[in-house]
């Protein structure tokens, strides 16, 4: 079972929520015939609220962009979004059925922006440098690995009061206020994970992928792609190299031991074959928006349009998210060569799982030429998008746009990539459909 999106962003009208809808559906099919697994793509769990009810609320409100980048994170300020990150997991852990779905069926996950706080790693590389974004990092970091990898956390997180580098860590020293009368477990890990050689840029810890066997003749792939994350990265070309060398002793040794795997499942998170919105990402980076911009700055023009973080268009962060942005159009097309290339060694099937973006679709990469049959076709790879499990689906308006973004794109002579037609009718209604011209993109009703 494979889930995303599991809460609400800030400004979700709760109010029109009915319950745990898609979470009771896995309950009652669990109950039929149980789950072996369930992976985690991401947003787990839901922490913007710390800017708006939590101990940021107060860094939030700062008007002026260079006060907020310049706002210390002091051990205080460390102490209480600690206890705020800790708190908002118990609750949310001890929210029915999802704590029961916890306690009974075996995870997998790998975290996006919101287990953190939204937009994290995709804003302005001078504003996600800033003490508070790194010190969130850090505490958010530490609960990821103790609710949903059960590893312990490091000896101390960020803070600015003691930032002094080490030739293992550059730019988190352990600050000793946080060890006083605390036991800290000594550094763990286990056999799954491909631990990445340096910190990330923001978060002053190592990625973590994971490989795990999902029975007899499927391999499970996850890519950390929050750890490293940058306005113009997704992750380092070393976890990259780290990533692919594993993989391949891995396919390698089940070949040699008579039981080679014959389906690789892949987690990255966010979608890899989705429609393009370079457009609008052009128009959000236009100078052209630079006075609207000011006017915001100075006299709160356009409030709704702006974040509250590095000033810019609030939807650009989530564009820039994207494998399919155009600041990361190369290493996504590295990224899905490497993938073609271990298909065609190892004769495996690869289907990808993202999410993010709260609407179901599929879409897949092929060889274009008609003679390539896909059962003999290394280029042909799915990538099943999720929609939000609890998270409220995007306007109908936007789906039909990205609907109608939808083209045959060519990554090289060799492979087309487009979405996957479908959705015949809308969920849960054997009438006709909100638009007929969408057959690409669902999500299930958000109330029920």
């Amino acid at each position: 079972m494979f889930f995303s999106c599991n809460g609400f962003s800030v400004g979700t009208d709760e109010e029109a929520w009915s319950g745990a809808a898609l979470w009771n559906d896995v309950m009652r099919k669990h109950a039929e015939a149980p789950f072996h697994v369930m992976i985690g793509g991401g947003d787990q769990i839901y922490s913007d609220a710390i800017r708006v009810t939590g101990p940021l609320r107060e860094w939030t409100a700062i008007g002026n962009p260079k006060k907020r980048r310049d706002y210390p994170f002091p051990e205080k300020l460390r102490r209480a979004c600690d206890d705020w990150y800790l708190k908002n997991y118990i609750r949310w852990y001890g929210t029915q059925p999802f704590d029961t779905a916890n306690g009974q069926i075996p995870q997998l996950n790998i975290w996006d922006d919101h287990d953190i706080i939204d937009g994290f790693g995709s804003y302005v590389h001078e504003f996600m440098k800033c003490d508070v974004f790194r010190g969130i990092g850090g505490v958010a970091h530490k609960y990821y690995m103790l609710f949903q990898h059960h590893l312990p956390p490091p000896p101390s997180t960020y803070t600015s009061d003691v930032v002094a580098p080490t030739a293992s860590d550059p730019g988190q020293g352990v600050d000793p206020n946080q060890l006083v009368d605390t036991y800290v477990h000594p550094p763990m890990t286990e056999p799954n994970y491909i631990v990445g050689q340096k910190p990330g840029p923001y978060v002053a810890e190592h990625s973590h992928n994971m490989f795990a066997k999902l029975g007899a003749r499927i391999a499970f792939l996850g890519i950390d792609a929050r750890t490293e994350r940058t306005r113009h990265q997704v992750n380092y070309p070393e976890t990259y190299d780290l990533i692919f060398d594993r993989l391949r002793q891995e396919l390698r040794a089940a070949a040699e031991s008579g039981q080679p795997y014959r389906h690789l499942v892949l987690l990255l998170g966010i979608p890899i074959a989705y429609p393009r919105l370079t457009w609008l990402e052009n128009v959000f980076a236009s100078p052209l928006i630079a006075p609207i911009k000011l006017l915001n700055r100075r006299f709160g023009v356009g409030g709704g349009v702006f974040n509250h973080f590095d000033g810019s268009v609030d939807l650009l962060d989530d564009l820039d998210d994207h494998y399919t942005a155009r600041t990361h159009k190369k290493e996504r097309n590295a990224l899905v060569r490497r993938l073609q290339s271990v298909c065609a060694e190892s004769s495996v099937r690869i289907t990808i799982l993202g999410g993010d973006v709260h609407l179901a679709a599929c879409g897949r990469f092929y060889d274009p030429r008609p003679q390539t049959h896909v059962e003999r076709d290394p280029r042909y790879m799915v990538n099943v998008v999720s929609s939000a499990i609890v998270n409220k689906p995007p306007p109908q308006a936007i789906a039909n746009l990205l609907a109608r973004r939808n083209k045959i794109h060519h990554l090289d002579s060799r492979t087309d990539e487009t979405l996957l037609a479908l959705f015949d009718r809308d969920p849960g209604e054997p009438g006709s459909k909100t638009s007929k011209r969408n057959h690409q993109q669902r999500y299930p009703p958000w109330s029920s």
